[in-house]
Formats: structure tokens, C-alpha cells, sequence
């Protein structure tokens, strides 16, 4: 090869590298933080052990519920009578009050979040990337928990809960220098096939510079994930591969073995997380040059669609679905088997109740899937609102839907 070429292949090959390099820093999550003194810290930011980049969750849960408001006092009291025959079934004995009412859970992108303010150590209000703002409840471990920065003059800075008075979320720079590090990425195989993103080892590690732990026969081993090639479940351990070839077998550690809590997979549509008896192989590789970054999570818009009926009767207009969600970047949770899928309303075609656990999910990709086991896809779910134009929304049961078909 003369200089020239070979001149003009490592331009072209340091260029590639940093184009995807920029795709893995514009999706760490990046803001302002405000102490209760006044003073400021910016730089990427990690949300406890866990959340680090912008499609990952923030839970909770909502405070109140204004749309049991549509329902007329016989409807609450149906969906009364219904949740106390399941929990009588289930073996439960819960009592309700003559205005029915459940407890929803929130969940949102940090990509969806504009500002994060911390009320009392159970309640955050947070202002939305449209201008709206909610009240949310402690519900989660995303609450009472650190938060850490990566000043660029200061350096990784970690704040208690009770010294962090806000949050404001930003753009992410292109060429991020101070980062606690990037992103992983890969492909995940499991027994029920295979899913490609952006991936949370053990519910916890997260970045390239997160540490895998284990044991070999020579003693214990302590290796950054940004210096893995893959992961491969075997017996009460893992095979590991780094990136330089080195091969090992690891056990001894939830990272390597059936303690681990799963491993989660953020793809385009949602995010998978798959338990390890279900868990294979993961092949780690670099991010695509479209990984989300924070601008792309701007464009909120209002549940819109048709809701036909097991009548035959059909109502189009803005939805709330479960009396809850009536944003696109609001979720639906739903299990197939072990696999739990946690998918934005956005990006799903239509629902179909199948039985009084079930529901086929039709997601925009053409991905279709049975879920159940969870308030969204199953008996449980308290109905949609449907605003046809002018005057109260028409309020139809979950028993009463055939299929959703979304905008």
C-alpha cells in the first residue's frame, strides 16, 4: 500500500470513529444542576448507579389523576366492583372508598424532561419538553438517591437528594471531553431471539467505564466493560472475550452468574429487559451515528386514533388510554413470558385485548407483540377516554374494546 492511500484510510477510519463517537455522546443525559445554596455544576449527568443516557426512565408516580373526572358515578363504581372481585380472587381483601380511584405510575425519557425540581424528598415537579408541568411521587429508587456530574473544571461531583434544589436539562456537546464514559451498545441474544441497543448489564452498569467483576481460577478479576468484545452465559458463570481476544470464564459475581438482575436492551421502539435464565450472548459494538440525542425528543404530541368497539361502534379523536396516558412519550409496560418490554405510546400501531390478561401490540415497525401481566395490556386497565369534538370525551371500558388503532 503507498503513503498516500494508506494516508487517506486512516483519515477516513479516524473520521468514521469519530462520527460514532459523537453519536455516543450526544445520548448521555447533560444539564445544569442547582444546589439548595445557589451554586451551579454542568456537565453529563448519571442519576444514581443507573440512568445515563436520554432514553433512559425516570419513574414515579403521578399525584393525582384529573380524568376520573369524565366518569360518571356509575362507571366508578363498576370499576370499583371489578378491582374488588380480581383482589377477592387474587386472595386479597382491599377496601375502597365510594370514589374509585388508582394509583398510576409515571414514567418518561430524561429525554422528555425540560427541568427536574425537587420539592421535599418525596415529591419533584417537573416541567416537560412541551412547557406542561406534573407532580410526581416518590416511587422508585430514582428518588432519595445521588446524583453526579462531570464538571468540566471540577471534575465527577455527586450531590444527596437533600442538596439539589434543580435540574435543567440541555444539549448534549458534540465533542464531550469530560464524560464518566460512553454509552454500551450491542446486540442481545436470548431464547426469544435478539434485540440490538443500547444495554444496562445487571439493572446497573451502564457506562464503558462501569466495572465487570468476577472470579477465575487465578483470583478475582475486575475488567471495564469499554474493554469487552462479548458475555456469554455458561453454567453457573460467563464466558467473557475482550477486545484484544483474551479469553476467560467468570463466576462468583451477580455480573457473571444467576444473581444477575437482567440485562436491559434500549432499542428504537422501547426498551427489552430480558432476565438472565432467558439470557444468551451479548456482542458489545459501537453506536450508530443516529443515536438519540435530546433534540430528538422535542416533538410531543397528544394520543390521537380510532377505538372500535365489540359492538361494532367506532369513536376517532384524541385518546387517553387507562385513564392516564394521553402523551406519545408516555409508556406502555407489558410482559411476554419473562421478557418485560416498557415501549413509548409513539411508537405503537394498535392494541387488541385478547383475554383478561392479554393484548396483541402492534408496534409503527411492524413488530407484533402478546403482552400481559401488567395493568396496560390486561384486565386490570381502567378504560379510554376518547374526545370526539366538543362536550365530555366518550368513556368506554376495557371490556368493551375491540381494537386501538393509533395516529
Amino acid at each position: 500500500m503507498n503513503l498516500k492511500l494508506k494516508t487517506t484510510l486512516i483519515a477516513t477510519l479516524t473520521l468514521i470513529s469519530s462520527f460514532a463517537m459523537n453519536a455516543q455522546e450526544e445520548a448521555l443525559i447533560y444539564g445544569k444542576l442547582t444546589t439548595i445554596n445557589g451554586d451551579s455544576y454542568t456537565g453529563q449527568i448519571r442519576w444514581g448507579k443507573e440512568e445515563a443516557i436520554w432514553t433512559d426512565i425516570f419513574n414515579g408516580n403521578k399525584e393525582e389523576n384529573e380524568n376520573y373526572r369524565y366518569l360518571s358515578r356509575a362507571d366508578r363504581n363498576d370499576l370499583r366492583d371489578d378491582s374488588r372481585r380480581r383482589n377477592r380472587w387474587n386472595g386479597w381483601n382491599i377496601s375502597w372508598n365510594s370514589d374509585y380511584e388508582t394509583t398510576h405510575e409515571f414514567q418518561a425519557r430524561f429525554g422528555d424532561i425540560a427541568k427536574l425540581e425537587i420539592q421535599r424528598r418525596s415529591e419533584v415537579k417537573l416541567t416537560l419538553r412541551n412547557g406542561e408541568t406534573i407532580y410526581v411521587e416518590d416511587g422508585s429508587n430514582d428518588f432519595n438517591t445521588e446524583v453526579h456530574i462531570m464538571d468540566s473544571e471540577l471534575g465527577k461531583t455527586t450531590f444527596r437528594w437533600s442538596r439539589i434544589e434543580s435540574i435543567e436539562f440541555m444539549d448534549t456537546p458534540k465533542n464531550l471531553r469530560d464524560r464518566m464514559g460512553d454509552p454500551m451498545y450491542g446486540t442481545v441474544e436470548f431464547y426469544g431471539g435478539e434485540y440490538t441497543g443500547f444495554i444496562q448489564w445487571d439493572h446497573d452498569e451502564r457506562l464503558s467505564e462501569d466495572i465487570l467483576d468476577g472470579d477465575t481460577r487465578d483470583g478475582d478479576v475486575k475488567i471495564e466493560f469499554g474493554k469487552l468484545a462479548s458475555i456469554e452465559r455458561d453454567r453457573g458463570g460467563s464466558n467473557i472475550v475482550t477486545q484484544s481476544g483474551r479469553e476467560m470464564y467468570l463466576r462468583g459475581s451477580n455480573d457473571v452468574n444467576s444473581e444477575n438482575r437482567g440485562i436491559i436492551v434500549t432499542t428504537d421502539f422501547g426498551r427489552v429487559d430480558i432476565p438472565w435464565r432467558e439470557f444468551k450472548k451479548v456482542t458489545f459494538k459501537e453506536a450508530p451515528s443516529n443515536a438519540m440525542s435530546y433534540a430528538d425528543f422535542s416533538d410531543m404530541k397528544k394520543l390521537s386514533g380510532t377505538v372500535e368497539t365489540t359492538d361494532g361502534e367506532t369513536f376517532n379523536g384524541d385518546i387517553i388510554y387507562d385513564l392516564d396516558e394521553e402523551y406519545t412519550f408516555e409508556m406502555l409496560q407489558g410482559h411476554d413470558d419473562d421478557v418485560e418490554y416498557i415501549i413509548s405510546m409513539g411508537n405503537i400501531k394498535s392494541i387488541t385485548p385478547k383475554n383478561y390478561d392479554n393484548s396483541i401490540v402492534v408496534l409503527k415497525n411492524g413488530t407484533e407483540l402478546m403482552l400481559g401481566d401488567a395493568r396496560d395490556v390486561n384486565e386490570d386497565n381502567d378504560g379510554v377516554l376518547v374526545f370526539t369534538g366538543g362536550g365530555d370525551p366518550k368513556y368506554i371500558r376495557w371490556d368493551d374494546i375491540k381494537t386501538i388503532t393509533f395516529n
